[in-house]
């Protein structure tokens, strides 16, 4: 799956009407959403915040008073079409007083997100099971030991009152050999499903 590494932004002018993009990563439609209003808020004095997300759990875009199918379909068509998943755009139009009638703001619109897109890095993600591995000082050794013979990423460390670490695998099936042979020192707990970058 491609997505975005961060934000970015990018202006372009036509016809005196500026139209600024925003893309965002966002994993569900909860998050993109929650960005879109965010941005909506902070420039509602635009004359029009039009947006498109293509996320893990959805699809979606809204025209926010423009003529319909002239801003967020475009907008989510140059998402899809660029294969860039767990994304939010964003395109907030300022307007100059000369219409540019539907052809134009297709083109207008779907260039934003473009131009957006060119100057944006793009990074492969894969969807990884994480765990927790949490455990006594004295056992570090072992357990990295085992994880590096099995080929396991680690993605965070902690060093508190004992020691735990984040893990990624592909495939969970992965986990249950070290689940038999740790049993006694580690105290192993399944967190869930995320995209990360290809590890």
């Amino acid at each position: 799956m491609k997505t975005i590494d961060k934000a970015y932004q990018n202006q372009i002018d036509i016809k005196k009407s500026q139209f600024i993009c925003r893309l965002y990563p966002a994993q569900t439609e909860k998050e993109a959403k929650e960005i879109i209003k965010e941005i909506s808020e902070q420039y509602k004095d635009a004359t029009h915040n039009c947006s498109a997300y293509y996320v893990s759990d959805g699809e979606g875009y809204d025209d926010d008073g423009e003529p319909g199918g002239t801003a967020g379909r475009p907008m989510l068509n140059v998402l899809k079409k660029n294969e860039l998943q767990n994304s939010a755009a964003i395109v907030t139009r300022y307007f100059g007083g000369i219409k540019l009638g539907a052809g134009g703001l297709v083109r207008a619109y779907s260039k934003s997100v473009l131009e957006t897109l060119a100057i944006a890095e793009i990074v492969d993600m894969e969807l990884y099971e994480l765990f927790s591995f949490q455990f006594d000082y004295q056992h570090i050794k072992l357990v990295d030991g085992d994880l590096r013979s099995q080929k396991i990423d680690i993605i965070d460390k902690v060093y508190d009152s004992s020691v735990n670490y984040i893990i990624a695998i592909e495939n969970k099936d992965r986990i249950n050999n070290l689940k038999d042979k740790l049993a006694k020192e580690v105290k192993i707990e399944y967190l869930g499903k995320k995209y990360l970058k290809k590890l």
